[in-house]
């Protein structure tokens, strides 16, 4: 498919299609606190690093954000486990204290409903780091969510994330693989890099479950179990994701 991939800083007028676009997350997953709160600021505060892609009628058929923020710094350094939401934290508290950037978090790439299995995602990823490099930064980090991982939600995430195909050694689940033929390397867990708390009653209307048992509870696209506290009314997700480096 032929695609036009440019900036919302370039075409601020595709902002209200971009979030109009239809995708496939799990209703649970944009209950997050942090990004409930943060990811609406990216396309105002950091245009130039949301992408837009548009096909040749001019539809919007993938997005991919990103954020800029400081990792060589006191106190950080290391890809944290707080993964996304540490991430997101971190861009708009060095954008509110005027700090230099020196690498971009990849936050979300989506592919519009109906347009999977093009291999648009791959192509969106290379635009992202394309992105990057033009704007003078050094690094794209992601913490991943694996594509597969919820059809094995019981299976630790740093066993699955090592997990790789006999024929050619590269990762089995087809996200992190993509972005391993970009040239990323896997780096590390991010092992609490989403949470979700929520009380049964929003549970149950998010996911359409019961909700009526304490422990684990499997949710369709849940990468790990969901725990439910019956007794005290309430049930949380703590979504590990896998750090992926991109050096430029």
């Amino acid at each position: 498919m032929e695609l036009n991939i440019t900036t919302l800083a370039e075409r601020p007028e595709l902002a209200d299609a971009l979030d109009r676009m239809p995708d496939t997350w799990p209703e649970f997953v944009l209950e997050d606190i942090v990004g409930w709160a943060n990811f609406a600021r990216i396309a105002v505060e950091f245009p130039s690093y949301v992408l837009v892609a548009t096909d040749p009628e001019g539809a919007v058929v993938a997005r991919a954000y990103s954020v800029p923020f400081v990792l060589d710094a006191p106190g950080r350094g290391e890809l944290p486990v707080g993964g996304w939401d540490r991430m997101l934290l971190w861009a708009f508290a060095d954008l509110r204290r005027g700090r230099t950037p020196d690498t971009v978090g990849a936050i979300e790439i989506t592919v519009a409903t109906g347009h999977q299995g093009k291999g648009i995602s791959g192509r969106m990823l290379a635009a992202m780091r394309d992105n990057a490099r033009r704007l003078g930064l050094r690094e794209v980090v992601a913490p991943v969510r694996p594509n597969g991982k919820h059809l094995r939600s019981g299976l630790p995430m740093e066993e699955y994330a090592r997990l790789t195909r006999p024929e050619d050694g590269l990762p089995e689940d087809p996200w992190l693989r993509v972005h391993v033929r970009a040239g990323g390397t896997v780096d590390s867990v991010a092992t609490v890099s989403m949470t979700v708390s929520g009380s049964l009653a929003q549970w149950r209307e998010w996911t359409g479950l019961p909700f009526d048992t304490d422990g684990p509870v499997e949710v369709p696209g849940a990468l790990v179990p969901v725990h439910c506290a019956l007794d005290h009314g309430y049930a949380v997700y703590v979504e590990p994701n896998v750090w992926v480096r991109h050096r430029l």
